[in-house]
């Protein structure tokens, strides 16, 4: 009995570690706003310290995993992309968007014809790892709901961050005096260290993201 009491504790005391690893430090949404008419979701813009776009559309597949179980229909960066291009063709001009400005985003949602847009920023990514996603209404522009979670980064055996300790690689992923070239549309992804904490500290940012009430039938 007590060798099945000192395993439960054991337990116990590991999970309470790992929760207390991630950290909601704030959320916010629209009291009062009726969210079961929003049907689809544009995920706009990953901005932040990562300049890898493998990195940010990850990031962006894990909000747009989290959107579907809230009940939400995600727009993914790849169709805001193809909608760039397409805006950009036709002036003959290079697709420059400052997409974590409200209003440009805003402009995107309504092009794709989602009733909002869904922005997110990485201030922190490394050793500490901090995520802010907004939900915004393109109708009015205003934000109908905000969150920020942070955590620890997923150092391992190989190295600062899961990395293997490479520099090259790891300005490969952040931005930085060392980072990729302007205009460079590639990058590392995450590694499976990092992309499983990222994600951990995802679900920690949408624990207060409002579900969308289930149609009945």
């Amino acid at each position: 009995m007590k060798t099945a009491h000192y395993i439960l504790l054991a337990c116990a005391l590991l999970i309470g570690g790992c929760s207390s690893s991630l950290r909601q430090e704030g959320s916010s949404a629209r009291l009062g706003y009726d969210f079961s008419g929003i049907e689809k979701v544009a995920i706009v813009s990953v901005e932040g310290t990562i300049v890898s776009e493998t990195a940010r559309d990850q990031i962006a597949e894990f909000f747009a995993i989290e959107l579907l179980e809230h009940g939400y229909a995600p727009i993914g960066r790849p169709q805001v992309r193809r909608l760039l291009a397409l805006r950009a063709a036709e002036v003959n001009e290079a697709a420059v968007m400052d997409l974590s400005n409200p209003e440009e985003a805003v402009e995107i949602g309504l092009a794709l014809k989602a009733p909002a847009v869904l922005t997110i920023n990485v201030p922190h990514f490394g050793e500490a790892i901090s995520i802010t996603a907004t939900m915004i209404d393109v109708e009015d522009g205003s934000i109908l709901w905000i969150a920020h979670s942070s955590g620890r980064g997923a150092t391992g055996e190989s190295g600062f961050f899961g990395m293997g300790g490479g520099g090259a690689q790891q300005d490969d992923l952040l931005s930085g005096p060392s980072a990729r070239p302007a205009g460079s549309t590639s990058g590392l992804p995450l590694s499976p260290d990092e992309a499983k904490q990222v994600q951990s500290i995802i679900k920690d940012v949408c624990r207060s993201l409002p579900t969308k009430a289930a149609e009945k039938w």
